[in-house]
């Protein structure tokens, strides 16, 4: 059995706990700041866990050894 590849945009942008749970970046924190409030800002910077059930299981498969 080859070794399989790690998806490394799906790295890049995902990180897998120790108890298995996909962690995210929030959407919309690189430009346009200026009018989003700081709260909405504190927000979007923070690792959130990932909710869908099939979205979570697609990346780990992308990510086999992590």
């Amino acid at each position: 059995m080859p070794k399989l590849k790690t998806k490394k945009a799906v790295a890049k942008r995902f990180k897998i706990t120790a108890t298995g749970k996909v962690m995210h970046y929030g959407a919309g924190g690189q430009h346009l700041l200026s009018h989003k409030s700081s709260k909405r800002k504190r927000r979007i910077k923070k690792l959130s866990v990932l909710k869908n059930k099939g979205d979570s299981k697609a990346i780990k498969r992308l990510l086999p050894y992590r």
